[in-house]
């Protein structure tokens, strides 16, 4: 598995699809498939905090002026 500083979410997404395929298929060691549900906890995790970070950065926009101000959806009446 790559270094989390250089793994992408998408990276991430994609060993977690395998992962989740490999343990849903049921044919591996009982032992295997415990080491490959922490992985995939791991990652789990790790995509978690990237859609977090990603959100954080979303409820800024940047106004005209340069100035950041939080991000308001207006309805529509």
């Amino acid at each position: 598995m790559a270094n989390k500083k250089e793994q992408t979410f998408e990276d991430a997404m994609e060993q977690l699809e395998k992962i989740v395929n490999n343990l849903e298929e049921g044919d591996i060691p009982l032992e295997e498939a415990i080491e490959k549900f922490q992985q995939g906890m791991s990652l789990s995790k790790f995509c978690h905090d990237r859609l977090q970070q990603i959100e954080k950065q979303m409820e800024n926009i940047l106004q005209e002026d340069g100035t950041l101000a939080p991000f308001t959806v207006q309805e529509e009446e």
